[in-house]
């Protein structure tokens, strides 16, 4: 008789191959069409609420791995605490003004010439354009990676209630008093001809003079400090095209300083180096304190104008002379000591990196005709032969160099007329600068990793005032008016209203479009011809640092709450949006817009270099999803450690695919087995095996579930994978074969384990949900009522810890009892001794092993039998805590039915087969 009809083999209709390639975009579009984040919304309407708040992408281009990544993560995440039963928000949103597109139109157009022709406001329809059609189709290809999220009402940062509620913050920032315009240098791009953030700086190398220049003293300051014949501070610079804009000499205040006898000056600590390096020649011959020197003048060689000796603790005396080239006009340090010395602030540089006519009028370069209209970089060389023998010495060297993030250009210090929110004041009501409000708020948040704290704490702690003002045309402007009569800026809150209300009708595009006449609140007081309007507009990290205040305050959209539970970006962003989104949320609400923070590496090849075209490296997701699909790329983001440098190549996503191969068929062979089942057998009249296994299970699922909630994830897949190679799939799935197939369809042993295998797959089910959510619902298609009960999809199913009791079996010891009977097996096996272990009985004293049900016993070690009967063919033992345990062959024939060594004689049933066929 052929018994393969009477067995309850597995059956199931989820396939075992995916097809992903082909089916995930069918199932997205069905999500789509069935709107799921509305259901997500209305199915959660009155849980505890969870906000992840979008870091925006830039819209430029179409989206990259490292998009990938990102917004794969948050989906993660905002799945996560939606399967937890949570009301989530995920809004998803886009930066679209800035220099990046500005770009693009200007290339379009066929460079900056072609561009200027135009007018203001067509540039910026021409920009608009762009950024919507890179914002629909990086929409879509964000869907296609099976994210969920408000895509129907996104948050464009142009669009234009947006725009007036950026304007809006703007306006809050300045009643509260921290908004200040002043002539101060800021890093300026002469490529791109505007002031830049210090989130848009880069650093990469570059060759710079060294150069070392005697200034005379006068003969004022000789006669103080009682010095006859030559007495010159030496200065050192990397930047000799600031000398004719040179102010003062900054000499550090709790230093001495030496005269030597060839007439030069440098600190005391520094005086051995100078002299090695051939800067000087002469020994010491006086030693004068720093304070003796302040207020005197030096003369400046290049132009003969004063240069005045001030105290500054910047000074520092690891390198140079001790005795520093101050241009206010220049530098950061040199402004902010220049402000305490009153200096004045020459500024003899253009917006392109020219010499203007400054250099002619103020006499700051001989023949200055020369150099007018002459970039800077090109003028080095011509500065330092016009000094003459002043210069001590001159070499060139390499170093890292701040650059231009778009244009890679080396950036320079410009003093200009900018916009800044000052970050030592205090906003208006407050007892603490903004600086302070921010520090306590970054106390206040949860880091992950908890490195961003003293990342994030550091850079607050140092930045200076935040320049906001951009001298370009596509972003939002910073629309004030200013009294033509006065120079005075008009902040009455009626008029700023007025302006804003306009855009939130028209756009900020309204302020180029429209005349001054319409733009002016008609009860302002002034008329139209009385005031300009400014003309710079905002930094695009003012527009992203914003968004807390136009997404979830605003109630223009359904976004969550103000704080975010979350923000979730690169770790660049703790010097960009983290950074812009705490110092607007802290000067305008006094606190974080966010709870928690949580960053991630950046993607690099399997070698954990940097991906570019010119290597050949580049994985981009529209790559991924044709050759395997995107729950391949979602589990490659869960298995992958964020906290690091993520690497990506073919190798690693085919060793990602076939994880996710062994996961499918796991749970296809758990719903296979469980087809039939109608009802749960409680826990308590389950045997020891299925105890076991929903011991084991509960522990380690509910361990990962922890991971995943701490976000986690890596750890937490480590453990899943480990639990389902090991205990589930190695141990239990083969221990429960012999009942699931062999026994009769409702015996208690075999709805037992059917039991323990659906409360298993469906905790393992909505585990993995918010990861692979597709193989989810797609499981949930298939999957028998006992599991998915009225669900239509897996979005109506809930996370549950699997609940478990008492149970008396002894796991411990029994594992070890398998380990040991496995390693006898092994070498049976190899020696081909034996085909299965089935052909094995096992003998022993062991009260702990006699102690199980018998079949349960069998069952763990897979064999005919275990008891404490002799046996005639001893192959093997082994010993637990001094148990023996003897492996022998089989002495009953094997049941043609179930395989298992326990027939009276050859082509018989055994009992329990004969039973079941016979019923």
């Amino acid at each position: 008789m052929d018994y393969k009809d009477t067995l309850l083999l597995p059956t199931t209709n989820f396939a075992m191959r995916g097809n992903l390639i082909n089916n995930e975009p069918k199932r997205y579009a069905s999500w789509d069409a069935n709107k799921i984040y509305e259901k997500m919304k209305a199915k959660r309407k009155n849980a505890p609420k969870f906000t992840l708040h979008d870091g925006p992408p830039y819209a430029n281009g179409h989206i990259h791995i490292g998009h990938a990544l990102n917004k794969v993560l948050k989906d993660i995440i905002v799945k996560h605490n939606y399967f937890n039963g949570k009301s989530v928000r995920f809004t998803p949103g886009w930066d679209c003004h800035g220099l990046p597109i500005e770009q693009q139109v200007e290339k379009k157009l066929g460079g900056k010439k072609k561009k200027e022709l135009l007018e203001t406001a067509e540039i910026r329809k021409l920009c608009r354009e762009h950024a919507a059609k890179f914002v629909d189709i990086q929409r879509d290809e964000f869907k296609t990676l099976g994210i969920l999220a408000d895509w129907n009402k996104p948050y464009v940062t142009m669009d234009y209630k947006f725009e007036a509620n950026i304007y809006r913050t703007l306006c809050s920032v300045a009643k509260k008093g921290l908004l200040i315009e002043r002539s101060k240098p800021v890093f300026w791009s002469w490529a791109e001809r505007t002031a830049l953030a210090e989130a848009e700086v880069e650093y990469e190398d570059k060759e710079s003079h060294s150069i070392f220049i005697a200034f005379e003293l006068n003969d004022d300051a000789k006669a103080k400090l009682g010095i006859e014949g030559k007495a010159a501070p030496i200065i050192w610079t990397t930047t000799p095209w600031t000398i004719p804009a040179n102010t003062a000499i900054s000499l550090n205040p709790e230093e001495d300083y030496v005269l030597t006898t060839d007439g030069f000056i440098v600190a005391k600590e520094l005086y051995n180096s100078a002299k090695e390096e051939g800067i000087l020649d002469g020994e010491v011959s006086k030693t004068i304190q720093a304070k003796e020197f302040e207020n005197l003048t030096a003369i400046n060689p290049l132009n003969g104008r004063n240069s005045r000796i001030i105290l500054g603790d910047h000074v520092l005396i690891d390198n140079g002379t001790g005795c520093v080239h101050t241009a206010p006009g220049h530098g950061e340090d040199d402004y902010r000591v220049g402000l305490t010395y009153d200096l004045e602030v020459v500024m003899p540089v253009d917006e392109t990196g020219c010499f203007d006519q400054t250099v002619v009028r103020d006499s700051l370069i001989p023949n200055a005709e020369d150099f007018v209209g002459k970039h800077i970089f090109k003028s080095n060389d011509a500065l330092i032969e016009l000094m003459g023998e002043s210069v001590r010495k001159v070499s060139k060297f390499t170093h890292s160099y701040p650059h231009c993030w778009r244009s890679h250009t080396p950036l320079i210090f410009r003093a200009t007329r900018q916009w800044f929110i000052s970050v030592d004041e205090k906003p208006e009501g407050e007892d603490k600068t903004l600086r302070n409000i921010a520090l306590s708020e970054v106390e206040k948040t949860l880091f992950i990793p908890e490195t961003g704290r003293n990342r994030l704490n550091s850079m607050v702690e140092n930045r200076p005032d935040w320049c906001i003002s951009r001298q370009r045309d596509w972003g939002v402007p910073i629309a004030f008016f200013r009294v033509k009569a006065t120079g005075e800026v008009i902040l009455d809150e009626k008029v700023l209203n007025y302006t804003a209300m306009i855009f939130e009708m028209q756009g900020s595009d309204a302020w180029y479009s429209m005349s001054t006449e319409h733009l002016l609140y008609p009860g302002s007081g002034y008329k139209a011809d009385e005031v300009e309007k400014v003309s710079d507009i905002l930094d695009v990290w003012f527009d992203s640092g914003s968004t807390w205040n136009s997404v979830l305050k605003s109630r223009n959209y359904d976004a969550g709450e103000y704080q975010a539970d979350l923000y979730v970006e690169g770790s660049d962003q703790h010097r960009g949006w983290f950074q812009s989104s705490l110092f607007l949320s802290a000067a305008v609400e006094h606190k974080a817009p966010y709870k928690a923070v949580l960053t991630h590496g950046f993607t690099v090849d399997d070698k954990g270099e940097k991906m570019s075209k010119s290597k050949g490296n580049v994985i981009a997701p529209e790559k991924v999803l044709k050759e395997y699909g995107s729950e391949i790329l979602r589990l490659w983001v869960a298995s992958s450690d964020y906290q690091s440098d993520l690497k990506i190549s073919q190798g690693i996503l085919k060793q990602i695919s076939e994880n996710y191969r062994k996961l499918r068929n796991t749970f296809r062979i758990m719903l296979a087995n469980i087809n039939d089942l109608e009802t749960l057998t409680p826990y308590e009249e389950m045997g020891e095996l299925d105890k076991w296994i929903l011991d084991v299970s509960s522990k380690t699922l509910s361990e990962v579930h922890t991971a995943f909630s701490e976000y986690n994830f890596v750890n937490g897949m480590s453990t899943l994978n480990n639990y389902i190679a090991n205990e589930l799939s190695g141990m239990y799935i083969d221990m429960t074969k012999d009942s699931l197939y062999c026994n009769a369809k409702n015996d208690p042993r075999r709805m037992a384990s059917q039991s323990a295998m659906a409360i298993i797959t469906k905790n393992l089910l909505l585990l993995m949900a918010p990861i692979l959510t597709y193989t989810a619902d797609e499981i949930v298609d298939h999957a028998p009522a006992i599991i998915k009960g009225d669900a239509e999809d897996i979005f109506d199913l809930v996370y549950e810890d699997i609940q478990t009791g008492e149970s008396s079996f002894n796991a411990e010891y029994m594992t070890k009892a398998r380990e040991g009977f496995g390693s006898i097996v092994d070498g049976l096996k190899k020696e081909k001794t034996i085909k299965s272990t089935l052909e094995l009985v096992i003998k022993t004293d062991s009260k702990v092993a006699l102690a199980i049900d018998a079949i349960d016993a069998e069952d763990w070690f897979v064999v005919s039998s275990v008891s404490n009967a002799d046996v005639t063919e001893a192959l093997g033992s082994f010993e637990v805590d001094g148990d023996t345990f003897t492996v022998a062959k089989a002495t009953a024939s094997k049941c043609p039915r179930c395989w298992k060594f326990q027939a009276s004689k050859e082509d018989c049933t055994c009992k329990r087969c004969e039973e079941v066929v016979g019923a």
